[in-house]
């Protein structure tokens, strides 16, 4: 029986072959990109949950946090700092239990209440969250490093959006309504701390484009060209 092609699209830009496809999408996007809007989109098409801030929530639940300890974006890596350090004060939570993604809970939680949080600490919630959204499938998961974190399954689309500083910037200050110059100062911020958070998290000195499945330049292609193309591939994963 031969397999319909990952571009056979049907008129509506869905793909139309028998597949399972994949269970999960992971979007990792640029500033500017259209990332947020696209995973939108593919969610959607997909009838799959969209993922952000939620794995932000999930860590705090693996971690048995008040959930009011998690905030907005812009405080994420303050509050996981503080997070974490609130259950070094909590020697009670250290004990034999294990997350239901294998990762042992003592391995995330402090032995002593002299602990300091650390970055190996921050990776360990985030990922074990992301393994649990993964594990419940039907999911397309935004930012958060997660197409490493997923890298060895079988049934993950990774994909990249990005495109040019010159349309990213036009983007950003239009959409913050900005100057020109502003905006280019925000895009150079935003590249240089996903490239500290890969070197932090996950020990990637540069990132490539065969870190993904599918990379998409969105200077051209609208935010719903993209997301036929990606939902296209995961109907396609075989």
């Amino acid at each position: 029986m031969t397999k319909t092609p990952v571009y056979a699209v049907a008129a509506d830009g869905l793909y139309t072959g028998d597949t399972m496809g994949a269970q999960v999408v992971c979007i990792s996007r640029t500033d500017g990109a259209l990332g947020e809007e696209i995973g939108n989109l593919v969610a959607e098409r997909l009838s799959f949950r969209y993922v952000d801030e939620q794995v932000i929530e999930r860590a705090a639940r693996l971690a048995q946090v008040d959930p009011k300890l998690v905030a907005a974006v812009e405080q994420r890596q303050r509050l996981l700092r503080g997070l974490i350090d609130k259950l070094a004060a909590a020697r009670d939570l250290v004990g034999p239990a294990t997350l239901s993604v294998g990762l042992p809970l003592a391995a995330a939680l402090p032995e002593r209440q002299s602990y300091r949080a650390k970055p190996e600490d921050l990776r360990l919630l985030i990922q074990a969250a992301i393994h649990e959204i993964a594990r419940d499938g039907g999911a397309v998961i935004v930012a958060h490093a997660a197409s490493m974190t997923l890298a060895t399954r079988n049934d993950v689309v990774r994909v990249l959006v990005t495109a040019s500083v010159e349309t990213r910037a036009f983007r950003v200050g239009a959409a913050r309504g900005v100057a020109a110059e502003t905006a280019n100062v925000a895009i150079a911020e935003g590249d240089r701390n996903r490239q500290d958070y890969l070197r932090r998290f996950h020990e990637i000195a540069q990132e490539l484009p065969t870190h993904y499945d599918l990379v998409i330049n969105t200077d051209v292609l609208t935010a719903e060209q993209a997301a036929d193309v990606i939902a296209c591939a995961a109907r396609a994963r075989p």
